[in-house]
């Protein structure tokens, strides 16, 4: 494997299971240093013994849609991960609900992850700056910011994501004289431990094998689908490529297949 990431740091949100933790392995193998972000410390715990062995991982909890708690790590990012080069933003939640039955706590579930995304993007940012050496961010949107799908409710979930994709347009066109590229990519079905918030864990892989046929390429996705394309925007491969939500999603955006 490619050492091309050696002296880079990455700081994922929501790296301790699913894309983010994919993407922190691929960077490990590549040579980078990661900083590991959760707010369940047995996870974050867990996470950090298995990518070790690969490389440099640093760990910080934090719930991050508490204020104080969010406050608390963008000072622990100052001070010891001022240095980061990379970040991917992977921090979700996916609760399908009918727009008509959405509560004003369903709403800031997802609007506070949005919130802290925001201030903990500019942190991050604000320290790139200061180095003056550019820098790579990538926020993992969604298909369904693009797509409704009658089977998955989810219209306060799609909002969301559809201001991280406005966002990261947005900070592409003000952080690019710094030398530093923001984009996103938008995945479809991807396995994994989300769907666990509404679907018991051990019948999560069985239950997304009925959106198989949905995809085109004919299969849901797996985390290193989304991993490698994240890792390759995050490289100097991509250094002309800023503003961009790329549809990961097996072509569903291309056109839509049935699904069982």
């Amino acid at each position: 494997m490619s050492q091309d990431l050696a002296g880079q740091k990455l700081v994922v949100v929501g790296g301790t299971s699913g894309i983010g933790k994919a993407v922190a392995q691929v960077i490990l193998s590549r040579g980078g240093a990661v900083v590991l972000i959760g707010k369940r410390g047995d996870r974050l715990h867990s996470a950090t013994n298995d990518l070790s062995p690969l490389g440099k991982v640093f760990a910080e909890q934090a719930d991050i849609t508490n204020p104080g708690e969010r406050n608390d790590l963008i000072a622990r990012i100052n001070a010891n991960h001022a240095d980061a080069t990379l970040l991917v933003n992977a921090a979700g939640v996916f609760l399908p609900k009918s727009f008509l039955e959405h509560t004003e706590a369903d709403y800031d579930l997802y609007l506070n992850l949005n919130k802290a995304t925001f201030f903990i993007t500019q942190a991050i940012a604000k320290n790139m700056v200061d180095r003056a050496q550019g820098g790579a961010i990538v926020n993992i949107g969604s298909m369904w910011a693009k797509q409704a799908v009658q089977a998955t409710p989810s219209s306060a979930y799609s909002m969301a994501k559809a201001g991280l994709h406005s966002l990261t347009q947005h900070l592409a066109m003000e952080l690019a004289s710094h030398k530093i590229r923001v984009n996103a990519v938008s995945p479809a079905v991807v396995e994994t431990p989300i769907y666990e918030g509404f679907i018991p864990a051990d019948q999560v892989h069985s239950v997304l094998q009925g959106f198989n046929s949905f995809h085109p390429i004919g299969r849901v996705g797996r985390v290193e689908d989304v991993a490698e394309v994240v890792s390759f925007l995050l490289s100097e491969q991509a250094a002309w490529v800023t503003g961009a939500v790329w549809d990961v999603d097996g072509g569903v955006m291309a056109g839509r297949n049935q699904y069982s």
